[in-house]
């Protein structure tokens, strides 16, 4: 208990207080003769893995009772109860019980002090679960564990009650000599290795960089192994990061309640919850977790997850990129997270289900473990693609993947380069593009036989024709053979497309892509969009891709003093007879893409933008962060523009004044 530095020492005296409504309640935090646990009606065992448990340990092996397990791994205790009490034999018998003779072979070499004790790999639970009557742990994950452990008694699945407190965010900044708008970051509790302090100061000095402004602090006691401030020296962090040392409860919730941000990552972890998590996000803060073990568990809408692979660092960086320079996403993340907490982890529930499980265990019967209300979902605020977990409900299978596409791009290595650099977008107009059947026909304009296979191979259209530019009347047979041998005819006619009347007849096709061709039009776009229009069968599918000149990168490149074109070069003029490929003659917003398919007769069924290869931009968060800034639009803002029109009726304007100087 209090005055204990353990974050399970608050969290045991919280919990006392809100027993104590219903139940006669007596505290132990000491060595006690005389103890007898047959004259409860139960007896909770708070046990985490550090000295300060010692006694309880002991306690719960000697007189079984209902253990709280804040983790799933007990070495370090049990190494405080033998090595640092000079047993060696005792902690050699521990390991042996725990792992086996190989576990016990291994402790022989500890005691000889060639290793370090195998922390990771021998948890200590066995001799403690085999002892208890019942278990109550706070995750899916520890609860995991405890099952394989091989316990078979019952297990109370139990949240972690958390606070709401009111924290004085302005009067500890003033503290800190921060103004209101000044990022501030924190890093909370004993400054271990395994909390990813050295991978969050190296993604601080990578954000230090886009904005020398952040802050963060180290609330909490050094590790003694642990050089922090050497550290933060070393990566010439001084005047961005402070350590505050081990401070005060009310001090503590402060400094969380004066962060933006609250970093409280763990691995490798053992399934331990966190108090301070569970306070910052009570505190309506932004958190950013591992996403490891219980932290995994937490519902997408209220915190971050950082994966714990080689990505970690970058991701880290990006979240927290995310977070400083869009803070409004930091707030409504914190928001939700403060009325999770509040339905979901108040004291009074947690409480109740302390005492419910004590009564079923007294008694002998059956406990269900209670489901979490639905969990709080992400919103727009939030990007998915931000968001590291899978969405609750799985996404619709694709309809083409990108093996499929390379497949038949390796014929060449000319060929396998386009495909390669343009592999999201070929992807996403694919699976954009609305399916046939064997008597459908589609029409593929600007067919350079990348995405052409797949529209009958996978999309299962009866006939696939190509066009593309050239002398009128003429039409180049081509095929292509895949990578495992597959062979793909099909007949490609070549006209102007602004210029000549398709070779078609009206209402002939179910459906026309129309990819990476519209920029490329010098003249008369509207005359390709009636002719589109024409062919297509009433209720038939236009399919339009196009850079978007109203993006991230184009408004970056303005700002910056650049063309916001995505291709604005003039093209060398070519040897003689060379094919030269047309420059981009006028790139369009997603206003205008809206505008154009309205204006040819089509409805606009899907209109929206994205990468033409994913890839991390964080140089381009600041230009988010002015549009929020000003508030501007937001969304559309991605490189390329992906639509899809139906065909509704005639055309409604012939030259469109929007497009057209002079027109309608």
């Amino acid at each position: 208990m209090p005055p204990a530095k353990s974050g399970i020492a608050d969290y045991s005296a919280v919990l006392v207080d809100h027993l104590r409504a219903n139940a006669e309640v007596e505290t132990i935090s000491s060595a006690r003769l005389g103890f007898s646990a047959a004259s409860f009606d139960a007896v909770f065992y708070q046990i985490g893995n550090n000295g300060y448990h010692d006694f309880v340990y002991e306690t719960a092996i000697a007189q079984p009772g209902i253990v709280v397990l804040h983790e799933s791994n007990l070495h370090h205790l049990l190494t405080d109860l033998t090595i640092r009490r000079k047993d060696w034999d005792a902690y050699v018998e521990a390991c042996a019980y725990d792992g086996g003779p190989a576990a016990g072979a291994f402790a022989e070499r500890v005691r000889a002090l060639e290793v370090g004790p195998d922390y990771e790999g021998v948890p200590m639970l066995r001799r403690l679960l085999e002892r208890s009557k019942a278990v109550i742990v706070h995750s899916r994950a520890v609860e995991t564990d405890v099952r394989r452990a091989g316990f078979n008694g019952p297990v109370a699945r139990i949240p972690h009650g958390a606070w709401l407190p009111d924290g004085d965010r302005m009067g500890f900044r003033a503290r800190l000599g921060l103004d209101e708008q000044t990022p501030l970051i924190g890093v909370f509790g004993f400054l271990k290795p395994y909390k990813r302090i050295a991978e969050s100061l190296r993604a601080m000095r990578r954000l230090v960089r886009v904005r020398p402004d952040v802050k963060m602090i180290l609330c909490g006691e050094a590790h003694p192994d642990f050089p922090v401030a050497e550290l933060i020296r070393g990566l010439g962090l001084e005047s961005n990061v402070r350590m505050m040392g081990y401070v005060p409860i009310e001090d503590f919730t402060g400094y969380i309640s004066a962060c933006d941000i609250v970093l409280n990552l763990r691995y490798p972890t053992v399934g331990e919850s966190s108090g301070t998590l569970l306070r910052s996000l009570g505190l309506g803060r932004a958190v950013i977790v591992s996403n490891v073990g219980s932290f995994a568990e937490f519902p997408n809408g209220i915190c971050l997850k950082v994966p714990v692979d080689a990505s970690e660092e970058d991701s880290l960086y990006e979240y927290l990129n995310l977070l400083v320079s869009r803070p409004g996403v930091a707030r409504a993340m914190g928001a939700r997270a403060r009325q999770w907490v509040a339905d979901e982890c108040n004291w009074g529930r947690v409480a109740s289900m302390y005492r419910d499980f004590a009564h079923a265990v007294r008694d002998g019967r059956e406990w269900t473990n209670a489901e979490p209300s639905v969990p709080i979902a992400v919103t727009e605020e939030i990007p998915v693609e931000l968001i590291v977990d899978l969405p609750p409900d799985p996404p619709a299978p694709k309809q083409v993947e990108p093996e499929y596409i390379l497949n038949w791009a390796a014929r060449d290595a000319e060929s396998t380069f386009y495909a390669e650099t343009h592999i999201t977008r070929l992807e996403r107009t694919l699976n954009l593009t609305p399916p046939g059947n064997a008597s459908d026909r589609v029409l593929e304009m600007g067919a350079y036989m990348q995405m052409t296979p797949a529209l009958r191979g996978r999309l299962g259209y009866g006939e696939v024709r190509g066009c593309y530019y050239g002398p009128a009347g003429q039409i180049d047979h081509r095929e292509v053979r895949s990578a495992d041998g597959e062979i793909f005819r099909c007949d490609v006619d070549l006209f102007d497309a602004e210029k000549d009347p398709f070779p078609y007849p009206d209402e002939h096709f179910t459906t026309v892509l129309c990819c990476e061709l519209l920029e490329h039009l010098p003249s008369d776009p509207m005359f390709m969009m009636a002719e589109i229009n024409r062919i297509l069968r009433p209720g038939g599918h236009l399919v339009i891709t196009t850079p978007n000149v109203a993006s991230i990168r184009a408004l970056r490149a303005i700002l910056e003093g650049y063309h916001p074109g995505f291709f604005p070069a003039y093209i060398r003029p070519a040897a003689p007879g060379a094919e030269v490929e047309a420059r981009h003659a006028r790139e369009y917003t997603p206003r205008e893409i809206h505008y154009l398919l309205q204006d040819a007769g089509f409805e606009v069924a899907r209109l929206e933008t994205g990468e033409f290869l994913d890839k991390p931009r964080p140089e381009e968060r600041w230009i988010i962060h002015l549009l929020e800034r000003y508030q501007l639009p937001k969304h559309l803002r991605g490189d390329g523009i992906y639509a899809v029109g139906k065909k509704q009726g005639p055309v409604a304007k012939r030259y469109p004044a929007w497009l057209y100087e002079g027109g309608d």
